[in-house]
């Protein structure tokens, strides 16, 4: 009946009663009828049949403006619906409907375009696991506070699990049973340590994105039989590369290393040499190392804390490419021409010696300003060198294509107590370019080589952009009063290119690209090569970081197996065939929680720095308007929420066509991209929310000196 029921309800595009469904289906019986019954029901509580107010079933994956996804809230109130292989669906906050980040829902699509937006009807499922708290004092003695105060649910605590607490430990909380609705029993499974511990406040954000620092009983064991050094036996087939002129170039507190490089010139052309830790060696299939670095899927960086995939002994050890120690290798070494062709390359089991751990401050100090710093004479030929092919191979992408949106990230500067002390932009300088570009290089050339192959791999794909999505930004563009010269209708990366050039000058660029940024696909891991539109890329991997990411480990693996070993048996290919996908899915999985980890955690420690800032004033910029009022970013990208009922003198509306609050008696407008000045009224590190209001100005234009405390 199962079966009958869904081929039938599959050619149908319209709701249809019971009635109808079992006059359709031939059935002649109340035995049928009410087996007809029991599978519709069984079918929509499985959410393949939708059942209509008016008792009417339809296929869901018939009905386009159904959908369901993985709610994800945002700390401002609103959230999104994450699907697969579509847009994100946003979810304002009067349409969320009880749900909770995290919960698995039934949404209905009320607006296409730009910004998909709907309103959840139901949540399916609700998995409420890694769930943290602050144990409290309560009537009836202790409980549990939940970080996450959007869940709005009552926990009553095994008093067993309760004996080692104490009130401010910050706990991990399992929940055993529901007691009804919104009340469950539940009991502390880890004592995470006090509240007020140094770290603590980032380390329950981890857990609650299922990061735990601690790897087990079973990874400590298989780590005593880890050698501290490269053995002399590992070195066999290996090519020798210590007599290369090799180093590497990352941030100055960085410890787990895995990419080196290396450059000569062979008459007009370039000898490449990327040469990365070969991860693969230690971290076998099959044992709880591989596994547990394949549930971690990358390692986190969270402000200053660092959650590795692999345990230290491995990430700043033995794989770290250190200075001055022999660490294995997998080489890719490109030969260049002078317009960045690669016009040879060799992919090959090494290991080198890094001559030198260099840093990005004191690279840039020689590439840009000329500057040398003690110990970096001997390289300094080489580094400018390598900035000049850096340059090359950078005007060549961008000639293909290839799309920088040239975006600011924030960096939380803490001081010795894990508090946040300032918020600043990370600086971006040829250094850090240099690198971006010879891994870029080095990935395309890895991909592209197992491609033509035809052998299963793991790619980094990016889609291309849905065209109505860019016509509704065409259309936000011609609200805030620019025209593009930029024909649209073909879109392609240079497309994407030239809106970008043409938008550059605008005091708005930063919001603007932000926002053209977020109407595009996200990028993920797939077994299947289609490409990847913002480097303007027909095949793409990620190889050259196999010491945080668990996609990158997967490639050397796969490298190993196709050109070491030679193995490609039927049982291989098949196995591949199986595994990459699940492999691809699970690594986006975790590379979509460390983002929204590292997200939560920025969001908290700018509410913490800013703790300290209440009622100073600050020049912003408008980059967010909602019906309840509108987000201005300050020029360290520090994000606060100037409430609507906080603006004086008129009542303000919301008209989301025009990105706007506008006063009903004045018409005075907000907007985005307007330039704003505001003073910080609160900042809560809990909620990890910030608040502005408007500074007003006098007729003269000076801001009124009663505003500021």
């Amino acid at each position: 009946m199962r079966e009958q029921v869904i081929n039938l309800l599959t050619n149908i595009h319209e709701a249809k009663d019971l009635i109808t469904i079992n006059d359709l289906l031939n059935l002649e019986t109340a035995d049928e009828l009410k087996e007809l019954t029991e599978t519709l029901n069984e079918l929509v509580n499985e959410y393949i049949v939708f059942k209509t107010k008016k008792d009417k079933y339809i296929l869901l994956k018939n009905c386009p403006n159904l959908k369901i996804g993985k709610f994800s809230a945002n700390k401002k109130g609103f959230g999104f619906v994450i699907l697969n292989k579509e847009d994100d669906l946003y979810i304002n906050k009067e349409n969320i409907n009880g749900a909770v980040d995290g919960d698995i829902v039934l949404a209905e699509v009320l607006k296409k375009g730009f910004k998909p937006e709907g309103h959840i009807i139901k949540v399916i499922k609700r998995e409420l696991h890694n769930l943290v708290g602050e144990i409290i004092l309560t009537k009836k003695g202790l409980n549990v506070k939940l970080d996450e105060e959007k869940l709005d649910i009552d926990i009553k605590l095994d008093k067993e699990s309760l004996k080692d607490c104490v009130v401010g430990h910050k706990v991990l909380i399992a929940l055993t049973r529901q007691l009804d609705k919104k009340r469950y029993a539940g009991k502390v499974i880890k004592i995470l340590g006090h509240k007020d511990d140094p770290g603590m406040d980032i380390l329950s954000i981890a857990y609650k994105y299922q990061i735990d620092p601690d790897f087990g009983p079973e990874v400590a064991k298989e780590l005593e039989e880890i050698p501290t050094e490269v053995k002399e036996s590992e070195l066999f087939n290996r090519k020798d590369l210590t007599s290369w002129q090799i180093f590497t170039i990352d941030s100055d507190h960085t410890k787990d290393i895995d990419d080196a490089i290396s450059l000569t010139k062979e008459n007009d052309n370039y000898i490449l040499g990327v040469h990365i830790a070969d991860v693969s060696n230690y971290v076998k299939e099959n044992t709880a190392l591989g596994d547990a670095a394949y549930e971690r899927g990358t390692s986190n960086y969270l402000a200053n804390t660092v959650i590795p995939m692999l345990p230290h002994k491995l990430s700043n050890g033995i794989c770290s490419l250190n200075e001055g120690v022999i660490r294995l290798t997998m080489s890719c070494v490109m030969k260049i021409n002078s317009e960045g062709k690669i016009i040879d390359y060799d992919i090959f089991e090494s290991y080198i010696k890094s001559s030198k751990k260099m840093t990005y401050n004191a690279v840039n100090n020689i590439i840009m300003r000329d500057i040398v710093e003690p110990g970096y004479e001997p390289f300094v030929t080489t580094l400018k060198e390598m900035n000049n092919l850096a340059h090359i191979l950078r005007k060549e992408k961008i000639k293909r294509g290839y799309i920088d949106f040239n975006l600011d990230e924030p960096e939380i500067i803490q001081d010795e107590n894990g508090v946040a002390i300032d918020v600043v932009k990370i600086k971006r300088e040829d250094g850090e370019k240099l690198i971006e570009d010879f891994m870029i290089a080095a990935n395309e050339t890895v991909a592209s080589h197992i491609f033509n192959m035809d052998l299963p791999f793991i790619y980094r794909v990016h889609g291309t952009p849905n065209a109505d999505k860019i016509d509704d930004f065409v259309n936000l563009l011609k609200v805030l009063g620019y025209k593009l010269e930029t024909r649209v209708v073909d879109m392609n990366p240079k497309t994407m290119q030239k809106i970008l050039q043409e938008l550059n000058d605008k005091p708005e660029f930063a919001i603007l690209s932000s926002m053209l940024l977020r109407s595009m696909k996200k990028a993920e891991y797939s077994k299947e090569n289609t490409g990847h539109f913002g480097l303007a890329s027909k095949a793409y991997t990620h190889f050259t970081s196999p010491i945080r990411r668990f996609p990158d480990l997967t490639v050397h693996r796969l490298l190993k197996k196709y050109l070491v070993e030679k193995d490609f048996s039927i049982q291989t290919i098949d196995y591949l065939n199986n595994s990459l996908a699940l492999i691809a899915e699970h690594s986006s999985e975790r590379e979509v929680a460390s983002q929204e980890a590292e997200r939560d955690v920025a969001d908290m420690k700018m509410a913490e720095y800013m703790e300290r800032h209440i009622g100073e004033i600050y020049e912003g910029i408008i980059d967010t308007v909602t019906n309840y009022g509108f987000y201005v970013e300050l020029p360290n990208l520090v994000d606060g929420l100037v409430h609507v009922n906080t603006l004086k003198g008129d009542y303000y509306e919301y008209v989301p066509e025009l990105l706007s609050l506008i006063g009903k008696s004045t018409k005075k407008t907000y907007r985005i991209g307007d330039k704003v000045t505001v003073k910080c009224i609160n900042a809560n590190k809990e909620t990890a929310m910030i608040d502005f209001e408007i500074v007003e100005e006098n007729k003269n234009g000076s801001q009124k000196q009663k505003s500021i405390l």
